[in-house]
């Protein structure tokens, strides 16, 4: 049996609904954030009624609709059923490799990786598409890669009460790549560590070894 005690975090997982920012803000109408495309192919230099751009704004709005889904998901509802019927299981449960895409909000430049996601259960477990609908509930916002790493799983160990999470993103910055520096090829890594994973070295190097990283890579705590 796994010596570790279960433990909590709080999070920052507060949904929209659909007339409302996150800051409780009114959203602008969609006629207004078409013109604003508009605006802003004009800034940059062209002529938002040509025939090549004339139905740009609508599918721009029609895009960032599904860009930013993130904030329309309450991350805390996706964790909420969970399965008892475990056979006394508390080993780790991990899912690794889930693809995502997301935005800098500094550039709303995209982010393009994977994450991998592990917790060692208490008593309970939830169905392993929840991990990736986590995933996906943060990356579809505004995002810079340290949160979303650190609110995948604090979000974990608030709903799930494990003995331990552990996320590690891997992700390629558009607004490093297409811009500025312009650096290809450059992946950043953030990882986050609770409970087992932290205070354990044996559970994290098994954690690292299972998603493919040397037991002497380093991985920053989180």
């Amino acid at each position: 049996m796994n010596p570790h005690k279960p433990f909590s975090v709080a999070s920052d997982r507060r949904p929209a609904d659909g007339t409302q920012n996150r800051d409780g803000a009114a959203k602008p109408s969609r006629e207004e954030a078409e013109a604003a495309v508009r605006t802003l192919i004009q800034w940059a230099g062209d002529d938002p009624e040509r025939e090549g751009l004339r139905d740009t704004p609508r599918r721009v709005v029609d895009a960032y609709r599904e860009f930013f889904s993130g904030y329309q998901a309450d991350p805390a509802e996706i964790l909420r059923r969970t399965f008892t019927e475990t056979d006394g299981y508390d080993e780790m449960v991990l899912l690794r490799d889930i693809r995502f895409e997301s935005h800098c909000e500094h550039h709303l430049a995209p982010i393009i990786g994977r994450a991998h996601v592990a917790y060692l259960p208490h008593r309970r477990v939830v169905g392993i598409s929840k991990l990736a609908r986590l995933v996906e509930a943060f990356a579809k916002r505004l995002q810079i890669q340290e949160k979303m790493t650190a609110q995948i799983a604090n979000t974990i160990a608030e709903i799930l009460e494990p003995l331990g999470v552990a996320v590690v993103i891997e992700a390629a910055h558009q607004c490093m790549t297409t811009r500025g520096v312009h650096k290809p090829g450059v992946v950043m890594v953030t990882s986050r560590m609770l409970g087992a994973f932290r205070d354990d070295a044996a559970t994290r190097r098994e954690f690292l070894a299972m998603i493919g990283k040397p037991a002497g890579a380093e991985v920053p705590l989180g």
